[in-house]
């Protein structure tokens, strides 16, 4: 009888063991070693963290970046901000767009399907992870969820939102970059009114506080120094967030959230810092809108977006995290033609374009340009606070 009691409780122990402890419920991923420049011999390790807003694929773009039967070159697009997006230790963007297959058709707005080519793009520029919780994550049904997900696996891109089981969206997202461990868990407000299959939640992650509150204590336990909460979220083109995203925020602060990262809106909205509870950083940051990073919604403040900053630091002696450093980059879309021929290229405020090497800047561009830059920088510092913002 002792015998047998052993044995149970040992298939039992083994079983529990196996849920909870095995690598797909902890996933600390060691960021690219290229990528890190931590100082062994020094007592603070500091990780430079970059991300972006809506990585969007209207046809037209489809149609710019055409070459010849299912090909197509995007990599255009990012030539101008690659640097910036391939030096910092770990890069994240919003994919607002499904890759579901050339049988279904390349489409933009208001069912996206890019080609392939365009997440071969991305992660020819840097990105390490893909955002995929947002309005559009099922514009062409789980199928379409699927393959995207497969496809960023294929190209080595970590993602986050989606996921192809419950074991998958249980499975809090964990980056070890320089000895500083980052979780990042995402949430979109809906996915525009199309249904999610019975028995299929686990698709997509819809904000849902008590689903968030859960998610930022697991990322804690399973040894997250920081947790970064990404939403969709927001009302469209106004550059100031409303009373539902000032809510969403105030809940994931209370829940201990450390960084709070927004899009949706397509436009740039402020950025702030916040007293964190119960995060580990004593000072917390809230980004409400990024915009676009690319998109081909042409209008005033829609054509620009922001390349965000941030730098984590940890002494490794005390065991303390903190912001070390925040900045942004101005960003404004070009569209027209170049040498190339017809392109889409993101430009970036870090950067004169009075040469005569961007002699495809007509004056009207120029202007709009400048004016994109300075909307941002006038709208990210609208909400004042202790610690300012530091602008390039």
């Amino acid at each position: 009888m002792k015998t047998f009691v052993q044995t149970f409780l040992f298939i039992i122990i083994s079983i529990v063991s196996y849920y909870y402890f095995s690598p797909l419920y902890t996933t600390i991923t060691e960021v690219k070693t290229e990528k890190n420049n931590i100082d062994k011999g020094d007592s603070i390790s500091t990780a430079t963290i970059t991300i972006v807003g809506d990585l969007m694929c209207h046809s037209v773009q489809i149609n710019y970046a055409y070459v010849e039967k299912d090909s197509f070159d995007f990599n255009g697009v990012f030539s101008e901000v690659k640097e910036h997006l391939s030096s910092a230790n770990f890069t994240i963007g919003n994919l607002e767009t499904v890759l579901a297959g050339k049988e279904k058709g390349y489409s933009g707005y208001p069912f996206f399907n890019a080609p392939d080519d365009f997440l071969e793009a991305i992660y020819g520029a840097g990105f390490d992870l893909l955002v995929t919780a947002n309005n559009h994550a099922l514009d062409q049904g789980i199928d379409g969820v699927d393959r995207t997900i497969e496809k960023m696996d294929e190209f080595g891109l970590d993602h986050t939102g989606t996921y192809l089981s419950q074991n998958d969206r249980d499975s809090i997202r964990i980056y070890n970059i320089n000895g500083i461990h980052l979780a990042v868990i995402a949430y979109s407000y809906g996915t525009n009114g199309v249904l999610i299959p019975s028995g299929e939640n686990y698709v997509i992650n819809l904000i849902d506080f008590n689903l968030i509150e859960e998610d930022i204590n697991k990322a804690k336990y399973e040894g997250a120094d920081i947790v970064l909460v990404f939403y969709h979220f927001g009302e469209e083109y106004e550059r100031e967030p409303n009373i539902y995203q000032r809510d969403v925020i105030d809940h994931t602060i209370k829940a201990g959230a450390d960084i709070i990262i927004g899009s949706h809106p397509h436009v740039v909205q402020p950025v702030n810092y916040f007293k964190t509870n119960g995060g580990s950083l004593d000072t917390g940051f809230v980004a409400y809108s990024l915009g676009n990073f690319i998109s081909n919604q042409r209008w005033r403040f829609s054509d620009a977006g922001v390349i965000l900053n941030i730098s984590i630091s940890k002494d490794l002696k005390r065991d303390s995290v903190y912001l070390s450093n925040v900045s942004y980059i101005p960003t404004w879309v070009f569209k027209g033609n170049t040498k190339k021929g017809k392109e889409y290229i993101i430009l970036h405020a870090n950067k004169s374009y009075d040469d005569s090497i961007y002699s495809y800047l007509s004056n009207t561009d120029k202007e709009k340009m400048h004016q994109a830059f300075e909307d941002t920088k006038y709208i990210i510092t609208k909400f004042k606070s202790k610690k300012d913002l530091i602008s390039p």
